[in-house]
């Protein structure tokens, strides 16, 4: 069993230290351009999440996305497959490999135990809550639990802003509902 402190550093990867206001990326210099700048608070962002799934599978020996899944069978029992994948925000394909993963591990069970026998209602096993039991709620990434706890019209502008940059890539969009597994 981990410590607390692993646990906390798990959930909060840049945890408040002594100073009044969470850490900062290193001071960009003048000399430095914006696009730079840019990249390199990306590369915080990103390093914090991959981090963040690394510490995640360690202590638990499963992935993130996994985690969360069981995590919202525990507390919505006889979950179908589509509100699985509908709370989760992934597509309905990504939900489904994952519960054939969890099957497949024993962690979660399938059952036709309603009215209409072709919907199946998913279930945690007691494996799969043992794993849970291994990380401190909340099952939430660090980046999803960050975005959530910003004020709105702060989310509006950088939705914006970010919506700028994707145009600027030319990128498929539909990857907007596959989950940050690997980074």
């Amino acid at each position: 069993m981990r410590t607390t402190a692993t646990s906390n550093s798990v959930m909060n990867p840049a945890r408040k230290t002594s100073h009044s206001h969470p850490p900062r990326p290193a001071q960009d210099s003048s000399d430095v351009e914006p696009a730079v700048q840019a990249l390199r608070r990306f590369r915080v962002i990103f390093n914090a999440v991959r981090t963040h799934f690394q510490q995640v599978e360690k202590i638990t020996g499963t992935g993130a996305a996994q985690l969360r899944a069981m995590s919202i069978l525990r507390e919505q029992p006889g979950i179908r497959l589509s509100e699985l994948a509908r709370v989760m925000d992934i597509h309905q394909t990504t939900a489904s490999n994952l519960v054939k993963t969890l099957i497949g591990r024993k962690m979660v069970a399938a059952s036709r135990d309603g009215a209409d026998r072709r919907v199946q209602h998913l279930h945690l096993l007691p494996a799969g809550d043992q794993v849970l039991q291994r990380m401190k709620a909340p099952y939430i990434g660090v980046l999803p639990k960050a975005l959530q706890s910003m004020p709105p019209s702060t989310l509006r502008r950088l939705n914006s802003h970010l919506d700028l940059l994707i145009e600027q890539m030319q990128t498929d969009s539909t990857a907007a509902l596959t989950p940050l597994v690997h980074l």
